[in-house]
């Protein structure tokens, strides 16, 4: 970092993100190579040799294994770099050193140091007739020149997309990490299963250690994923074989069971997140920090216990209100959608879930809703801020009527709206008036969740701020007593506040006049923008 000059040129925060994210994304077939990003370390002089890395790739879970395993590293005393993608909120989010999030400054100094390298590449892929880099590379990039700038001991790296020709994978992997493979971005990895398993096999390096997480379709991707294994000399740990997770149960905020890896049994581990694949990403990271922490046999109990029950996963099944119980999921495919109904199922009683719902429209829109169609009382449909990916409501509701029949099916263009419907539909049937057993479901993309988490917890209203510490959620949010405690006027309330008080217009900030106008809640930033959306 330029400590003697951080963002010497005042920048703000929004042109810097717009110059980045205004780039190609990398859902473009014309640059499936790491041309690009091999030029860029070769000018940097291979950053990426200085620290060790666990890659983490896998069609769900990859960014829960991904913090889970840098939390481990941090309570071993390591200095760590997270590099994970989607944003849901601010593009920080994606690079972190030490478990934060790198502030505005930081990021624009970053910035500062590697665009004219990144002009320099873009230059010289021009002279041979092929594209620029995209966003992802560009920030991917960044990410690798801050680890070791800090220097960060391990880096634990989020694969974008597939593994082979994602920009991440100019990594050498210490521990690869390949979690559920099923279907999802086929139009760029691949028709079938065996074809998207070949394409993350792709991170498995030589000589390294290969952690495959459990697979839906075990039979047609573990001897791709083995024989990748083999042909690098990698050490395979397979869960279900070389590692298993056991005595499972749920508790409040989470669950706890015992991890059993190649280096020992951790018993009775606590996991501050929701649903047995939850579980097994965690077994997943235990074993991947296991290989990069300088630790003979296994690591210590206690502190493996403080980092996995301290984890916090934005978007992951996240709780951010109670009164009535408001949870956030950005998964978008079939397998999210298994891993989220199982988990409510085993983590909830509700009467009454209201979903509100806004997808991508080149996912398996039909299938997703099917899946979730059982614990789902009632679908609000709606849009989110990507106005050009996203499936427009019209057409979302069309697809909604036919699994779960008209009437449980209402369209709110608008995402406040949406919200605010569902929670006066939950507040109708809630006779006690404390939510217990009602709850609302947003979800469907990392766009959408980002967007109903500004929303919802980081402008909430003086009235819900009191609400929360009158109510305290199941699974706190990573910034709800901060916000609290930051509040003005927050402690001058009456304490007699009423469920009824929630007002998605009030928690924007934006009043009657909004609703009179039909706010639009897509915000001023494209947030979540990546592959995962």
């Amino acid at each position: 970092m330029s400590f003697e000059h951080p963002n010497r040129n005042n920048e703000s925060m929004r042109d810097v993100e717009l110059d980045i994210m205004s780039r190609p994304p990398e859902h473009n077939t014309t640059n499936l190579d790491l041309d690009r990003m091999n030029l860029m370390l070769d000018i940097l002089g291979h950053p990426e040799q200085s620290f060790r890395v666990i890659h983490v790739t896998g069609t769900n879970g990859k960014g829960s294994t991904a913090r889970m395993a840098e939390a481990i590293c941090r309570a071993y005393g390591m200095r760590t770099g997270l590099y994970t993608s989607p944003h849901l909120e601010k593009v920080n989010e994606r690079i972190a050193i030490d478990g934060q999030q790198l502030s505005d400054d930081d990021f624009i100094d970053v910035w500062d140091q590697t665009k004219d390298l990144v002009a320099l590449v873009d230059a010289k892929m021009e002279e041979q007739g092929k594209p620029k880099m995209s966003f992802f590379e560009v920030l991917t990039a960044m990410a690798i020149w801050k680890f070791a700038d800090a220097p960060v001991d391990v880096a634990v790296v989020e694969v974008g997309m597939g593994g082979l020709w994602d920009a991440t994978n100019v990594l050498n992997a210490d521990a690869a990490v390949i979690g559920p493979v099923d279907m999802d971005h086929m139009q760029w990895l691949g028709d079938t299963v065996e074809q998207i398993a070949g394409e993350k096999a792709g991170i498995i390096k030589p000589n390294c250690t290969a952690i495959i997480g459990r697979q839906p379709h075990e039979e047609a991707v573990m001897p791709i994923l083995e024989e990748a294994a083999e042909r690098n000399h990698a050490t395979l740990v397979r869960d279900g074989y070389e590692m298993t997770v056991s005595d499972r149960m749920a508790a409040v905020g989470g669950q706890v069971a015992t991890l059993t890896t190649p280096n020992g049994t951790y018993e009775g581990v606590p996991i501050a997140k929701f649903g047995e694949h939850q579980a097994h990403n965690a077994l997943a990271a235990l074993a991947a920090a296991e290989v990069v922490i300088p630790v003979n046999g296994p690591l210590d109990g206690d502190l493996v216990a403080e980092a996995l029950g301290s984890v916090k996963i934005p978007g992951r099944i996240e709780q951010i209100r109670t009164s009535p119980t408001i949870i956030l999921d950005g998964g978008h495919n079939v397998n999210a959608a298994e891993a989220l109904r199982k988990a409510i199922e085993e983590s909830y009683d509700f009467k009454q879930l209201v979903g509100v719902v806004a997808m991508m429209r080149d996912k398996q829109v039909e299938e997703y809703l099917g899946v979730l169609e059982p614990i789902l009382s009632s679908v609000v449909v709606t849009e989110n801020s990507w106005r050009e990916r996203v499936m427009p409501a019209d057409e979302l509701e069309k697809i909604a009527v036919e699994v779960f029949g008209r009437d449980r099916v209402i369209k709110e263009p608008n995402l406040p709206d949406a919200i605010q419907t569902a929670v006066n539909m939950v507040d109708a049937e809630d006779e006690l008036g404390v939510g217990y057993g009602h709850g609302v479901l947003v979800c469907g993309s990392f766009v959408t969740a980002g967007d109903a988490r500004t929303m919802l917890a980081e402008h909430a209203s003086p009235t819900m701020q009191q609400a929360m510490a009158i109510h305290q959620p199941a699974v706190d949010s990573d910034d709800a007593t901060d916000d609290y405690e930051d509040q003005p006027g927050a402690d001058t309330l009456e304490d007699n506040v009423s469920p009824d008080d929630f007002d998605v217009f009030d928690v924007l900030g934006l009043g009657d006049a909004a609703k009179n106008n039909n706010v639009d809640g897509s915000s001023d930033q494209d947030s979540s923008v990546g592959s995962d959306a």
